[in-house]
Parts: C-alpha cells; sequence; structure tokens
C-alpha cells in the first residue's frame, strides 16, 4: 500500500471543539481546563460584583435622600443603627458613634474630636472600598495572564505534534493540521477567558473609582457639618 492509500485509509480527524480538547497532549488539556475554570470563576465574580453595586447605588442614593431630608441627626442614627449600612449610611453610623461616645462618656472630650471623627471615617471609606474591590484582583491577574497561559499550552501542544509528525515520518497537511488545532485551542481559550476579564475589570474598578469619590465628598461635608456643631459647642463651654 502506498502513503496516498494509506492516508485515504486513516479515519478522518475529529475536529469538533470537544474532539480538539479529547485529542489533546495531557498537559494540554491541564491548561484548557485550568482556563475553563478560571473563566467560569471571572464570569461568576462579574455577576455578583455588578449585581452589588447595584445594590450598593440603590442603598446609597436612599441614604443620601434621607440624609439631605431634613431630618434630624438623631432619628437618622437610630434608624440606620440597627442595620448594617454601606456607603455613606456606614460613614454616617460610624461618625455618630464616636460622636455619641465623646458626648455620653465621662470626660466629655471634645476638643479633639472634629480629628478622630475624621480618622473614623477615613477608615471606613477604607473598609467600604476594600469591601467593592474585593476580588477584583482575580480578573486583573486572568486578563494579564491568560493569554500566555493558553500560549503555553500551544507551545506544549505544537511541540507534540512535531514530535508525533517525526515519529510517523509524514508530513502531509492531513497529519500536521489536527495537533496544530490542537494546540491553537489552548490560545483560543486563553482570549477568551482573558478579554471578559480585562473589559470587565475596567469598568467595575471605574465603578469603585466612582464610589470612592462619592463617599469621600460625603465624608467631607458630614465632617464639617460635626465641626461646626463642635464649634458651637465649645463656644458655649467657654
Amino acid at each position: 500500500m502506498n502513503p496516498a492509500d494509506a492516508m485515504q485509509a486513516m479515519p478522518a480527524p475529529d475536529m469538533t471543539l470537544l474532539g480538539l480538547f479529547l485529542q489533546a497532549h495531557f498537559v494540554v488539556k491541564v491548561v484548557m481546563l485550568g482556563l475553563i475554570g478560571a473563566s467560569i470563576w471571572c464570569w461568576s465574580i462579574i455577576v455578583d460584583k455588578t449585581l452589588l453595586f447595584r445594590r450598593t447605588k440603590a442603598e446609597m442614593d436612599a441614604f443620601e435622600e434621607a440624609f439631605w431630608s431634613g431630618r434630624s441627626l438623631e432619628e437618622l442614627y437610630r434608624s440606620f443603627n440597627d442595620r448594617q449600612p454601606v456607603g455613606q449610611g456606614a460613614l454616617f453610623v460610624a461618625a455618630m458613634r464616636e460622636w455619641k461616645r465623646s458626648f455620653e462618656g465621662s470626660g466629655r472630650q471634645i476638643q479633639s474630636l472634629s480629628q478622630r471623627i475624621d480618622k473614623v471615617l477615613d477608615v471606613t471609606i477604607q473598609r467600604e472600598v476594600e469591601r467593592l474591590e474585593s476580588r477584583l484582583l482575580f480578573l486583573a491577574s486572568i486578563g494579564s495572564a491568560g493569554p500566555y497561559i493558553g500560549l503555553f499550552g500551544t507551545v506544549w501542544g505544537i511541540m507534540t505534534a512535531f514530535t508525533s509528525i517525526a515519529a510517523s515520518k509524514n508530513t502531509s497537511l492531513a497529519v500536521v493540521a489536527p495537533g496544530i488545532a490542537e494546540a491553537l485551542f489552548a490560545t483560543a481559550i486563553g482570549l477568551f477567558a482573558a478579554i471578559p476579564a480585562v473589559l470587565a475589570y475596567n469598568k467595575l474598578q471605574s465603578t469603585v473609582a466612582k464610589n470612592q469619590s462619592r463617599l469621600e465628598g460625603f465624608a467631607d461635608e458630614f465632617s464639617a457639618i460635626l465641626s461646626r456643631q463642635i464649634d458651637e459647642r465649645l463656644s458655649l463651654v467657654a
């Protein structure tokens, strides 16, 4: 039997995505499965963070509406203290707790209260930002490393394909193409995992920055309100 007849007798390779995966080398399969798992985890983070940011925005809008509605600070504090507020609500409750501790304590130390409130607000902002940014670093990591991990699988697959070609001593396209396709499939999966991760990370990080700016603006305004009240009380004491 000549080589042409032998090639015709060989079964056609399975070029479907599942077939390329099943025919790939073990190392390439591990790379593909790792990238698929990373992609699934990235999408779960994207969905979870999108819902979280929507809830956070709604709660921040609701708190701002209540805060600027003219209700007293004590009434607002009683209504929000029993909850677990986020955003400006968390800043408000943390600052009011420090305020009440200073005035309800035996020492009634209010000389440095303004500085302590500013410190409490800064710490609370940091905690809120950390809560919003949690797990976003994974998206950035997959976005930057995913293509290189896929490329590693491709390089390994091409090495295996050329080794098989050398062993079979057959360089026809029908023999070369399946191995190269299996190898390139790893890079395709790497890009499939990386591109959404990069786009989502940039969008979500931009939302975090906007929320942080919004929190810092409210902290400045609320600190100024409390500072005026502190000055009034100090002038009465004097």
